[in-house]
This record gives C-alpha cells, structure tokens and sequence, in this order.
C-alpha cells in the first residue's frame, strides 16, 4: 500500500471508529447501491475537511505540506469574515479520483486574549517532531483540555470550542453523489439518510448550493460523543458526514472547488445550539 493510500486508510479508520453514525450512514447507502449492482464494493470520497488554529507551529501550512508532500497541489484559498476563518482547498495533481482535501484555520489574532492564550498553550504542547509525520493528521489532542476553558472558547466560536477540545483529525468526510446510481437528487439522498434516522443540518436549508454554483452540499448534524476533561467526561458535538452534488461548468468538466456561502452554513453542523 503506498504512503498516500495508508495516509486515506488510517484517517478514515480514525474518524468511522470516532463517529460511528457516520459508518452506519456509508453501510446504509453502500448497501442500497450494491442491491442495484452488486460489483459496487465503496463508495466514492468527495472531499474530507481539518481544521486548525493560526499559529506558528500549527497552521493551516503544517497540515498542507503533507499533502503537498504526498502529491497534493493548492486550487484555491477562501476566507470567512463572519467566523474568522480562512481556508484553502487542494487536489491531486495525478489523480483526480482522489479525495480533495480542505484545510481551514481560526484567525487567532481576530479574537480575545483569552481564546489567543489558548491557542498558544495548544501550539506549545503539540510535539515538534509530530508535524512532518502523516500520522499529525489524526493525533487528536496532546494537550490536557479544560472544560471551563472549552465553554469560554464556544462563547466566542463554535470552531475554537471543538478544535480545542478534539485536536487534529478528520471534521468530516464527504459521500461523492456524482458516483451514486440509485438517488436522483441530492434531496433524495437527504430523505433516504432522515428515513434511517439521522439528522441533518438546517441551517440555510438542508440543501446549501445550487446547479447555478455547480455546487449542492448537505451534511449530517454531529453526533455527540465522550470526551475527557480535566474536570471529568462530557458529552459533546463531534464530527459530521457531508454528500455533495458537483455539476458540469461551461467547459464541461465538473466544477472542483467549493462555494464560501455553503461552506459557511456546513461548518455549523458542529454548532452545539443546532446538535
């Protein structure tokens, strides 16, 4: 198995064992695609997301240069004013069935001293010699977390709340409709996921996009799971499963990037109000 195909395998390993709802929702649809065509065996991989903190150590650059390193060429970068984020896309630069990959950072110095000196202690604790290996992706936490500090951090961004409290791995994988053969709309593939009970994310519709962006996202809402604090375990939003719908561009070819717009309302399905 080469370097890049481990890299896939041990981050979607990580985030299924993690989020276990989000198997579920692959074996549900992989199972209605293979009662179409049984010599279905995966399901295609869209896009899947990190995020980070601005800082020296951490950035959103420490993340890229694995990729990079494994192949990866930036596409795009895009900014989000009213979160305070920014972010960049990547694609293979060989492969195009390849998953994308989507890498965004708190703007730190955009917030209070209180959520700055967070991100410092963080930036400190994570291990130098852990930034250049492809196994930083999904080291989770290297730090003791505070639950007191995680609620001062929500208060001000939902964003900083979880990157403090789950660290470095997947936020969320992405299900490629463009490859399904038994949904014709994204809202059909909506409706079958709320049919097997799961939630989705509202916020600015379920459907965020449109055949005019070239671009229809939906996601799950987090589903919640155990964390340790120093004051004792909670339960909180983890991470979300995503379907998006690309659509040809004028020059034919599939529309590769992502809409700031839809993004925006897709990073809100960790948001613990709407979870």
């Amino acid at each position: 198995m080469s370097e890049l195909n481990r890299t896939w395998d041990m981050l979607w390993k990580d985030y299924t064992s993690f989020n276990p709802h989000a198997k579920r929702i692959y074996d549900e649809i992989l199972e209605r695609e293979k009662a179409s065509n049984p010599s279905i065996t995966a399901l295609v991989n869209d896009h899947v997301a990190f995020r980070t903190f601005r800082a020296p150590k951490i950035g959103l650059e420490s993340l890229a240069q694995i990729f990079t390193a494994l192949g990866y060429e930036l596409k795009k970068d895009y900014h989000f004013e009213q979160k305070k984020l920014y972010a960049k896309h990547y694609e293979h630069l060989h492969d195009p069935e390849m998953p994308k990959v989507f890498i965004s950072e708190l703007l730190t110095e955009e917030f209070s001293p209180k959520v700055q000196e967070a991100v410092a202690y963080v930036n400190d604790q994570v291990p130098a010699e852990l930034l250049t290996q492809p196994s930083f992706l999904w080291s989770g936490r290297s730090w003791k977390a505070s639950y007191k500090t995680y609620k001062e951090l929500l208060a001000e961004s939902e964003y900083a709340g979880w990157m403090y409290a789950f660290g470095f791995r997947p936020n969320h994988f992405t299900i490629s409709f463009n490859h399904l053969k038994t949904f014709n709309t994204l809202g059909d593939l909506n409706d079958f996921v709320q049919s097997k009970g799961h939630e989705l994310n509202s916020s600015g519709g379920l459907i965020k996009g449109s055949t005019k962006d070239h671009l229809e996202q939906s996601s799950t809402l987090a589903g919640k799971v155990q964390v340790e604090f120093e004051e004792g375990t909670f339960e909180i939003p983890a991470c979300y499963y995503e379907f998006a719908r690309r659509y040809p561009q004028s020059d034919g070819n599939l529309y590769t990037g992502f809409v700031a717009q839809s993004a925006d309302k897709i990073f809100e399905s960790t948001d613990t109000q709407r979870t």
